[in-house]
């Protein structure tokens, strides 16, 4: 991409992205090549005028960091603004209902960025809008972490298919849209979680659909050295997500064995990278020295958490850029 590259605006193949199944393969390549090039643009312009007029409404029923600041950065980047409404603003199917919320923001923003509990809310939104719907997190799907979590592993490697995952921990939403964006890419996963925390039985299934033609490998174990054993990628998570803070104390019992420490990662290949979507309880599902040892990609990702929610950001708000 050079700096004369020409703007225009067709519309967008993508629609909306309530979850990973919502992308083809060569939608999710297309983002990620769309991420690097807007990431190498910006660095010769501060400004892309792809959403120039555009706003976004955050609705926010979690509290946030990496969300909330990569999505208000990359809109003003792409020359659009967004309006923030956290949980006291609407009251998300309390004060008012999900389909009438939808039906209002339509006719007022271009896009809506949903970071809430239940998973019905995102679809709902979607359902009853006629503007793009983001899902920014939800109890079932992170999306979004994990298009970034692809855009790092690709700038590492210089390709996604044949790539081995480890996952240890929990079955969370996290881990429910890798499996999803591994089994439709071609990366191989391997899961292991104590027993009872397992990633649902319909992603597993729907997972099993892609792999018949991405020929991807996604297991299950209540191992976590036999998932690491000469893996590429070691990623783990918060062992008590945002809504379990009653369960954490019994989690931290029954998740120990399967933290990621320095003798877990002795078991993954020399080279392997460790991934965390963080927040991290450090301690907990992960030590320091791993956090922040020298094989530690945690910060890339969250980097790229802007870069790749920008080119998704562009692509549906109708912004392409052409050579």
């Amino acid at each position: 991409m050079n700096e004369k590259a020409e703007v225009q605006n067709p519309k967008s193949r993508i629609q909306n992205l309530t979850s990973i199944n919502d992308l083809t393969k060569e939608e999710i390549l297309g983002l990620l090549k769309k991420s690097q090039e807007l990431k190498q643009a910006l660095k010769k312009k501060p400004r892309l005028p792809l959403a120039d007029g555009k706003t976004a409404a955050l609705v926010f029923e979690k509290p946030s960091l990496r969300t909330r600041v990569t999505f208000e950065v990359a809109m003003q980047q792409l020359g659009g603004s967004c309006v923030y409404l956290g949980p006291q603003d609407i009251g998300l199917g309390t004060r008012e209902t999900v389909p009438d919320i939808a039906r209002n923001l339509s006719r007022w923003v271009d896009c809506i960025i949903a970071r809430v509990f239940e998973h019905q809310k995102v679809t709902d939104l979607a359902e009853n809008s006629s503007i793009p719907v983001i899902n920014a997190l939800s109890d079932d799907e992170h999306p979004c972490q994990i298009l970034a979590d692809l855009l790092t592993m690709l700038e590492l490697r210089g390709e996604l298919e044949d790539a081995t995952i480890a996952w240890t921990g929990d079955g969370n939403n996290v881990c429910n849209s890798l499996i999803l964006a591994c089994s439709i890419i071609g990366m191989n996963l391997r899961i292991a979680t104590p027993r009872g925390f397992e990633p649902p039985k319909a992603i597993i299934d729907k997972a099993h659909e892609y792999t018949r033609s991405s020929r991807a490998q996604i297991s299950l174990t209540h191992d976590p050295a036999k998932a690491v054993k000469d893996a590429d990628f070691v990623y783990t998570d918060t062992w008590a997500s945002m809504g379990q803070e009653n369960e954490a104390e019994q989690r931290r019992k029954i998740f120990q064995p399967f933290q990621l420490n320095k003798e877990l990662l002795a078991k993954a290949r020399p080279d392997a990278r460790v991934l965390h979507c963080l927040p991290a309880h450090r301690g907990e599902e992960i030590t320091d020295d791993v956090l922040d040892g020298p094989r530690s990609i945690v910060l890339d990702q969250a980097e790229n958490r802007l870069h790749a929610q920008r080119a998704l950001l562009a692509e549906l708000l109708g912004s392409l850029t052409r050579e």
